[in-house]
């Protein structure tokens, strides 16, 4: 069924990432995607039997990557400058950017710091010391590490959408596919411990009431 409304604009923020086919992780992205069509969110999100956990970190970290790209690109036309100058999930939570080339974080608005992070995380995607496409070359020790990283910004993404947009996006009655992208989300990195509990703050009511307390 074809999706009407916000998200079926099918607007990318930024130029988005895809696999090879023929190559294995085009192969667990099938999978993946296979699974998810079942409607069994939480079941999705399990590595594979057999399986690699990185390649699948891996593989999920794009499509996450993708899924989350696809959705702030959806909301910048009430997403701007002038309506959040600040990338924050309220006044309590207050986003700075910081990568290794700033160093020292700084303010910025939430579409700057969403550019900041899509450019950012592209990077590392593409780069082959960290994120190596071919089967034969071992990710990096440090591997995990940097994909908790990228979702614990990316979690943000999702916080600032929530906090400062979700009237707008219930207004336009687009809350169910922006909850199941959440749920998603929020399944895989639990599964895989990908970001601390005090950094889903901003989210604690609505993961208990969504997902938790289900």
């Amino acid at each position: 069924m074809k999706k009407k409304g916000l998200f079926a604009k099918q607007k990318t923020y930024k130029p988005r990432k895809h696999f090879d086919k023929g190559t294995k992780r085009y192969e667990l992205h099938k999978q993946a995607k296979h699974t998810i069509g079942s409607g069994d969110l939480r079941t999705a999100v399990v590595l594979p039997p057999g399986e690699d956990q990185n390649e699948w970190l891996a593989v999920n970290t794009v499509d996450f990557f993708n899924q989350v790209n696809l959705l702030y690109g959806s909301v910048t036309v009430f997403c701007t400058e002038a309506t959040c100058p600040k990338m924050s999930a309220s006044p309590q939570y207050e986003y700075l950017w910081a990568d290794e080339k700033t160093k020292k974080p700084r303010i910025v608005s939430a579409p700057e710091y969403v550019s900041l992070l899509m450019d950012w995380i592209q990077g590392k995607i593409d780069n082959e010391n960290v994120f190596p496409s071919r089967v034969d070359v071992p990710f990096p020790r440090n591997f995990k590490v940097e994909v908790q990283t990228i979702f614990k910004r990316l979690f943000r993404v999702y916080a600032h959408i929530y906090y400062h947009h979700f009237n707008k996006i219930c207004e336009l009655g687009e809350e169910a596919h922006l909850n199941t992208c959440f749920k998603h989300f929020y399944y895989f990195i639990e599964e895989f411990g990908l970001v601390d509990k005090k950094e889903m703050a901003p989210l604690e009511d609505l993961i208990n009431n969504l997902i938790v307390n289900k």
